[in-house]
């Protein structure tokens, strides 16, 4: 199976050269390399940071490099999670705001050393993980991720048609636009021009804070709710479910695989990795900050008849038309329509990206479709696929709605494992891999994350399961893994300084060549967190194919 979609992948795509894949770098496409140009600006390749040092100059480099970081994450915000966090604020007033100041931080920890990986490499996540892991690694990140990416991707087209279907447009003339709108952005050649259309769509998405002022919130209360963690009707099995998923909108797998690529994709060298770092860093403020409008707009139903009865974003839609006024309704589904089309390109180039990293193939926004057919293909049918999937009478999908919460809850946790080894990968990184604090930063909320991610998929699947005593034997087993895997970490690492370089150097310090690097060494907490992760998936697995003989039983 993997030869046929490699040889359909090849006959469509003209292929690099070696001499200009292996040319001194581990750069897989030579269009990876030259100037940056962003939707609000140029930099030369061959300029430097030093050439700016005045305010303004930083200011007009920042512009240039801004992207990657808060096209992800305001791509975050996508279908699923505007439906989230509306259901947090329809069911829980404003009282779960205090979820998304404690998710700032994992964000940027998490996405900073992606952005690492990618600006230092100059490779996607996916081909890292197959040079350093092995194939069965690589392959298995790679299609899970193109599964749980395109089922993700008909949830934002069931988003689309929803909000169209708000405003009465039939759901056969919403999705069909929406999905060449999709294609035609993306088909255009110019990585500029796709950055700038995904502006123009993030422009828009502003609208959620005119939204949560609409409501006329207590702010008083949005304040304390904010910073004093509590729960409107106390800690149930509902809310802590909704935490859950609150965590899993707000933290997705393809954010990773997207923003590394991207950054790739962009240019982006270690010249400027800390202009595409503050990136990262307003770009994780700015979608939390987003997510804490939509459940103070939600919260406007809290009150009312509506409160706890929360259906879809749909009904949000009508419910805000309801209490609040049209205006509320329509700012509302607009944000939702929005959403989803973003959410819904980032996440299909994602799934593109990998590809192209999987099979060493031209994948690039700045190739034209004639030099980048098989990456161009590949997107192209996911976003038509996915729509004529929403489009089928009586189609599963909240099956595939199911399916999406399961799966990325297993995908998650593999992704974040491999992102904290490869950071700590001294060929990969080298004078830039992670520091003790951010390993142990790292890893606690890596573990909090396996926790949340197999408490959702396990009562994804069983619903009748009791969270609380399930959160409860969960949280010991972290604290004493976590403790165990600390004393191995500490009794066995060896205090080496990192290679030492002047700033200059470091700078200009890249990944060579990946056929260069030394094998990959596991030490014993990486060994341990790989049996982990493979006695993870295995019981994830389980569960999910228990779940899909029930549903198959019952007809469902």
């Amino acid at each position: 199976m993997k030869e046929f979609f490699r040889n359909v992948y090849y006959k469509y795509l003209p292929q690099p050269s070696e001499h200009e894949i292996h040319a001194g770098t581990a750069v897989l496409d030579p269009t990876h390399i030259g100037d940056i140009h962003g939707a609000f600006g140029t930099i030369r390749k061959d300029d430097h940071p030093h050439n700016h040092k005045s305010l303004w100059k930083k200011i007009l480099i920042f512009m240039a490099i801004l992207g990657p970081g808060i096209i992800v994450m305001v791509g975050d915000n996508d279908a699923g999670g505007v439906a989230t966090y509306a259901q947090a604020g329809q069911n829980y007033g404003t009282s779960l705001l205090w979820t998304l100041l404690l998710l700032v931080p994992v964000l940027i920890v998490n996405q900073e050393m992606v952005v690492r990986l990618g600006s230092i490499t100059g490779v996607g996540h996916a081909r890292l993980i197959i040079e350093r892991f092995g194939k069965f690694w690589g392959f298995f990140s790679a299609g899970d991720l193109f599964l749980v990416n395109f089922l993700t991707i008909i949830t934002e087209f069931i988003g689309i048609s929803q909000a169209m279907s708000y405003f009465g447009i039939s759901i056969y003339i919403s999705v069909p636009v929406a999905a060449a709108i999709l294609i035609g952005i993306t088909l255009t050649g110019s990585f500029r021009r796709w950055e700038q259309s995904l502006f123009g769509f993030i422009a828009v998405s502003f609208l959620m804070f005119p939204l949560a002022i609409l409501v006329h919130p207590n702010y008083s209360t949005v304040f304390k709710d904010t910073f004093i963690p509590h729960i409107n009707g106390g800690l149930t099995s509902d809310a802590l479910l909704l935490i859950i998923g609150i965590v899993g909108t707000t933290v997705a797998p393809w954010q990773l695989f997207f923003q590394q690529s991207n950054v790739v994709d962009k240019r982006i060298t270690p010249r400027w990795l800390s202009y595409e770092k503050l990136d990262t860093y307003f770009g994780a403020i700015l979608t939390n900050t987003g997510a804490a409008a939509l459940i103070i707009a939600g919260a406007a139903l809290f009150g009312t008849k509506l409160g706890g009865n929360f259906t879809d974003a749909l009904g949000v839609a009508n419910g805000l038309t309801q209490v609040i006024g049209a205006r509320a309704g329509d700012i509302f589904a607009i944000v939702l329509i929005d959403a989803s089309v973003i959410g819904a390109a980032a996440v299909t180039l994602s799934t593109a990206y990998a590809f192209g990293d999987v099979f060493k193939t031209h994948h690039s926004l700045h190739r034209k479709f004639s030099e980048a057919k098989g990456f161009y293909i590949i997107y192209s049918a996911l976003v038509a696929l996915a729509g004529a999937i929403v489009l089928i009478p009586h189609a599963p999908l909240g099956l595939i709605t199911l399916g999406v919460q399961a799966l990325a809850g297993i995908l998650l946790p593999s992704a974040t494992v491999f992102l904290l080894f490869l950071c700590n990968d001294k060929e990969v990184l080298g004078p830039w891999t992670n520091g003790p604090v951010i390993n142990a930063i790292s890893s606690l909320i890596i573990g909090v994350l396996v926790m949340l991610s197999l408490i959702l998929a396990a009562t994804t699947m069983f619903p009748v399961i009791n969270v609380t005593y399930l959160t409860i034997g969960l949280g010991i087993v972290l604290i004493l893994g976590l403790l165990g895997t600390g004393y191995l970490y500490l009794k066995t690492h060896k205090k080496e300084d990192k290679q030492k370089m002047s700033i200059e150097e470091k700078m200009e310090w890249r990944m060579p060549s990946l056929e260069t690097l030394k094998p990959s060494v596991w030490s014993a907490p990486m060994k341990i967190g790989m049996l982990v992760l493979r006695g993870y998936l295995l019981i994830a697995v389980v569960l999910m194919v228990i779940k899909v003989i029930q549903l198959a039983i019952s007809g469902h």
